[in-house]
């Protein structure tokens, strides 16, 4: 489900009118999140450290309202929910877009994500039939700490989904780290928005 945002009455519709006729209206940042209490949690309950900190992720940007704003024809659009089209790799080094939905309660997310990961697996297409706006695109780079990352973008292509890329876990301190790139449409966002969004994934990353 999905309702019209009221722009008249926006506390940032000057932002969104300025922001929305750029070429490139995203900006993004990277950050470092702490993954100690999350990795040993998910691996004492014998669940893929990967869908357990995209669940969290997912958890905390459904809890983030602007991360539910999508673009359409002008108007700005609040989804319900939102879920995830991630990047899932091939045994033969190739990787193909996924389509999760997002659910609350992690086992049925993680019931639902393993089909999903299965199919994309054992294809080789890239697109999902079900992905449309109300997603978050993923990728994980675990190979790499990067901090920096850019995205190919078709311009002339409308576009306004969150990009959310995990990095390589790393120890520093005896603390386990992981970077995590944020890309966001500043016609719908600004930094204030990224800061609760990054604050929320930490606090479910440490429960």
């Amino acid at each position: 489900m999905k309702q019209k945002l009221d722009l008249d009455n926006w506390a940032r519709k000057d932002q969104f009118h300025f922001f929305k006729k750029f070429e490139e209206p995203f900006f993004g940042l990277c950050v470092t999140v702490d993954c100690t209490t999350a990795y040993r949690q998910a691996k004492e309950s014998g669940a893929s450290f990967f869908l357990y900190y995209l669940h969290k992720s997912l958890v905390a940007a459904n809890e983030t309202e602007p991360f539910r704003y999508r673009i359409a024809e002008g108007e700005v659009l609040v989804y319900d929910r939102v879920h995830a089209s991630a990047t899932i790799n091939r045994p033969n080094g190739t990787f193909g877009f996924s389509y999760i939905d997002y659910y609350p309660e992690f086992a049925a997310f993680v019931a639902a994500a393993a089909v999903e990961i299965e199919r994309v697996q054992n294809s080789t297409g890239l697109i999902p039939s079900g992905a449309g706006e109300n997603v978050i695109h993923y990728s994980a780079i675990p190979w790499v700490n990067f901090t920096g990352l850019s995205h190919a973008r078709r311009f002339g292509f409308p576009d306004s989904c969150p990009k959310i890329s995990f990095g390589k876990m790393t120890e520093a301190g005896g603390r386990l780290q992981m970077p995590v790139s944020i890309h966001v449409h500043h016609a719908l966002m600004d930094g204030y928005h990224v800061g609760q969004y990054v604050d929320r994934f930490q606090e479910l990353m440490n429960a």
